[in-house]
């Protein structure tokens, strides 16, 4: 368990140090969301069995990742839930107007492979009625303050933050 090779690290036994690890160690409280959330569309328990079995691909979970240094950099990342394949675009801003247009090209690149897409209740999703309806894919939102719903992508975007660090600019 985590706690045990933290607890070796702490009293000598591992020749390593907290900051040797990949996260080095930090945990940090998280900065509020000052944009509010919202509360339509789909729950994710309507989802279909077969996108929670992982057994067909083209269901797929987005998210943004932000840049932390400069207010209006942000990442999406897409992960496809059988393959974990991850599709990261840059956005112009982390408004909805900028998922929206990403979320667009994504469906137009990928076409009839992305059947269904699970998002959290950010405000970067608010436009999910016009994204259902001219991407024609539906949009599934986890419940608030469950990051677990969505797994894939918030592991990947953890990894992705070896590379881009927060306080980094994205470029």
């Amino acid at each position: 368990a985590y706690k045990t090779i933290y607890n070796w690290i702490d009293q000598g036994v591992l020749d390593i140090g907290v900051a040797d690890l990949p996260d080095h160690g930090i945990r940090r409280r998280r900065a509020k969301e000052t944009r509010g959330t919202f509360s339509h569309g789909r729950s994710i328990e309507d989802r279909p069995a077969e996108v929670i079995d992982r057994h067909t691909s083209g269901h797929f979970e987005a998210d943004t990742v932000l840049s932390g240094k400069r207010k209006g950099q942000a990442i999406a990342t897409f992960v496809e839930r059988k393959s974990r394949l991850i599709i990261v675009k840059r956005l112009q801003g982390r408004d909805s107007t900028s998922m929206t247009k990403a979320i667009l090209e994504l469906a137009n690149q990928l076409e009839d492979n992305l059947k269904i897409l699970t998002v959290d209740h950010g405000k970067e999703f608010a436009n999910y009625k016009l994204i259902e309806e001219q991407a024609r894919i539906p949009l599934y939102f986890a419940h608030a303050y469950s990051p677990h719903e969505r797994g894939s992508n918030e592991n990947r975007n953890r990894v992705l933050r070896r590379f881009i660090p927060k306080g980094q600019p994205i470029e």
